[in-house]
């Protein structure tokens, strides 16, 4: 049996974010490296920051990394099994890289800070994210043109996320449901993430990874460049660093999940939105995200039972 761990995008963060993991020793060190960016402990922050804040580019890449990050240092004390996948969604792909080995958590905390202080160096004081269902994706193509947006992810199911300044982002909002759209409004994502706007942070950003030794992967980590595996980080690295003004096809990443067998899928979180998405587009796999489980100790018990012999290293 094959196993797929999903990264998340910033958007789902909120108080309760590390309730499962601030007890966990293998999870400390994590949490610890991701105090020094936050001002706190990453549990406190969340618990106790103003919603904006909580919201906010960077703050929100730091603390849905840590998620990530702490949540499998936390489940495979041990490592993951042999030949799981790692795919990340957005920021969630800096943190799949890190779970894949390629680097240290601490390494990949400070590469996620210095992602999201080149966006926003790049990026509008009022850009934002938006989200359009129900519609083909030429007609989103088409009003995006119309409203000097653009789309940003392309996610299975006829549901896309939109960048642009807010104020072209809610008028493509309003047009996309006059169009005839399931659903239309803005996220809690204050960067147009995957667009041209952020055309300007792609070369700082790609002097920061150049600058972080990179190690071959220990695990079978899948970049939304192309949905392909990384075998070479040193050749995946441009392409990590261009997905900060380019549209990601999210869709094709789980697709190309299907296509190489997976049969169990856990989404690190927080949230599970890309557990929702999987579980559609893959019907006969296994999915669940750690956010459905009130304990690691249940995560765990679901993992060694729908993975059997290859969760010898799934911590107690």
């Amino acid at each position: 049996m094959s196993l797929a761990l999903l990264c998340s995008g910033q958007g789902r963060q909120d108080r309760g974010t590390f309730t499962l993991l601030a007890d966990e020793p293998a999870a400390r060190p994590i949490l610890d490296a991701a105090t020094a960016p936050l001002g706190t402990d990453p549990a406190e922050f969340c618990r106790t920051a103003p919603e904006e804040t909580l919201h906010a580019n960077r703050a929100g890449q730091i603390l849905c990394a840590t998620r990530a990050l702490a949540a499998a240092a936390a489940l495979f004390p041990d490592g993951a099994p042999q030949g799981t996948i790692v795919a990340g969604y957005s920021v969630g792909e800096m943190a799949a890289w890190g779970i894949a080995g390629v680097w240290s958590p601490i390494d990949t905390l400070v590469l996620v800070e210095r992602r999201a202080k080149a966006m926003d160096m790049a990026g509008g004081s009022d850009d934002q994210l938006a989200l359009v269902r129900g519609l083909a994706r030429e007609t989103v193509e088409r009003l995006a043109r119309r409203f000097d947006c653009a789309i940003a992810i392309v996610n299975p199911g006829r549901l896309f996320i939109v960048g642009g300044t807010r104020a072209a982002t809610e008028a493509f909002c309003a047009a996309a449901l006059e169009a005839g759209a399931a659903r239309a409004g803005p996220m809690s994502v204050r960067v147009a993430s995957h667009t041209p706007r952020l055309a300007g942070a792609v070369a700082p950003f790609a002097t920061a990874l150049a600058a972080v030794p990179a190690k071959a992967p220990a695990l079978r980590l899948m970049t939304a460049s192309g949905a392909t595996l990384v075998t070479r980080p040193d050749r995946a690295l441009a392409g990590l660093a261009a997905q900060l003004a380019e549209t990601i096809d999210w869709a094709a990443v789980l697709e190309a999940l299907a296509e190489r067998g997976v049969t169990t899928i856990l989404e690190l979180g927080p949230g599970r939105a890309l557990a929702d998405m999987a579980a559609a587009t893959l019907p006969t796999a296994e999915v669940r995200a750690l956010d459905d489980f009130h304990s690691l100790a249940g995560a765990r018990a679901w993992l060694k039972d729908h993975l059997g012999r290859c969760t010898a290293g799934v911590g107690e």
